[in-house]
């Protein structure tokens, strides 16, 4: 039941990838979007494009992908401009305990804001990842909706092979509106079960479940959609993997391996809390793993020191991101009433 974030682990458990990198992982079907983007406000199909858009940020985290990412120092941060995909990405550590970092970027026609306090917890046989928090994409013409994350779970990590696994309710929401995607990740009950990592949703407007559109899918290939009378759209995809997959020992997508790749335009423009240039995490990328512990435990001691300096005086505060409080109600029925 131990956060792990509390707990200094040897990099041979982590993928070269901080938790920030990790969040712009998210971006890596950002077309979704801009499809979405040009859809009309309010609509059925736009809904739909963005619940397929959250769903698809999880194809990165796929079975085989067991290693935890870096947990980031306080203050770093990560920057992601792609114009071939047309938009750019920012995030930053904005509390150290609990580990909260903020994310936000800018696309064609859409922007994305977020912030996530993660927390792992260590149960013996499996790791448990439970974020907190409320994801948010608005469109240029006023639409905005609302989405949550689900469980992740790392399992087997005593006897057996281990696999990666999400589980709960996904609400993809439309702000100012009753309607409302609902995606169901259903949990791998067993190691051989039949259909494993199925997602299946609906959508509802003012409680009412309609019959159509319906969508279905895996998390970790693609996602159908439905509609009345029969017809059946694809409307994502996942990437095919790298062609020399058995050279890739972390099993990530040539997305995610491009994450930390520093090339010769970027030399001397990236901020030095860029995640890219922490030493630790690109001594695991070289698979050099004792320096790497050594870096880690220096990086470590100092954030420390930092922060009871910072205690003791000047608080440390955020560079990018600062608090903004936006109600958001949730509304459920219990026992008869209804609460916000």
């Amino acid at each position: 039941g131990k956060d792990l974030t509390r707990v200094c682990l040897p990099v041979y458990f982590n993928e070269p990838l901080s938790a920030l990198q990790k969040i712009a992982e998210d971006m890596e079907y950002s077309e979704l979007l801009d499809e979405a983007a040009a859809l009309p406000a309010g609509s059925v199909e736009r809904l739909l494009r963005v619940a397929a858009f959250a769903v698809s940020a999880y194809s990165g985290s796929g079975p085989s992908r067991t290693r935890k990412p870096f947990n980031p120092l306080l203050s770093e941060t990560f920057e992601l401009v792609r114009p071939d995909k047309g938009f750019r990405f920012l995030a930053e550590k904005v509390v150290h305990h609990p580990t909260v970092v903020a994310a936000a970027a800018e696309g064609r026609g859409w922007s994305f804001s977020g912030d996530a306090d993660v927390r792992s917890n260590f149960w013996g046989r499996s790791i448990e990842l439970k974020p907190e928090g409320v994801l948010t994409l608005d469109f240029e013409d006023g639409d905005s909706y609302l989405w949550n994350k689900v469980t992740t779970s790392i399992n087997n990590l005593i006897i057996g092979k281990i696999y990666v696994d999400h589980g709960g309710l996904m609400k993809i929401r439309r702000r100012g509106s009753t309607t409302v995607a609902k995606v169901r990740f259903k949990e791998t009950k067993l190691l051989f079960d039949r259909d494993p990592r199925r997602v299946e949703g609906h959508v509802e407007v003012d409680g009412e479940r309609l019959s159509y559109p319906t969508l279905e899918g895996h998390w970790n290939d693609s996602i159908d959609v439905t509609w009345e009378g029969g017809r059946r759209e694809r409307v994502w995809t996942k990437n095919p993997m790298p062609e020399h997959r058995n050279a890739n020992r972390y099993n990530m997508t040539r997305y995610a391996i491009g994450l930390n790749e520093i090339t010769p335009e970027m030399e001397g423009k990236l901020a030095p809390t860029d995640s890219r240039l922490r030493p630790d995490q690109r001594l695991t990328e070289l698979g050099m793993w004792e320096e790497a512990n050594e870096e880690k435990q220096r990086l470590e001691h100092k954030q420390r020191a930092a922060r009871k300096a910072a205690e003791e005086g000047v608080p440390l505060k955020p560079r990018w991101f600062s608090v903004k409080q936006d109600k958001v109600h949730l509304t459920k029925q219990l026992s008869g009433h209804h609460i916000s």
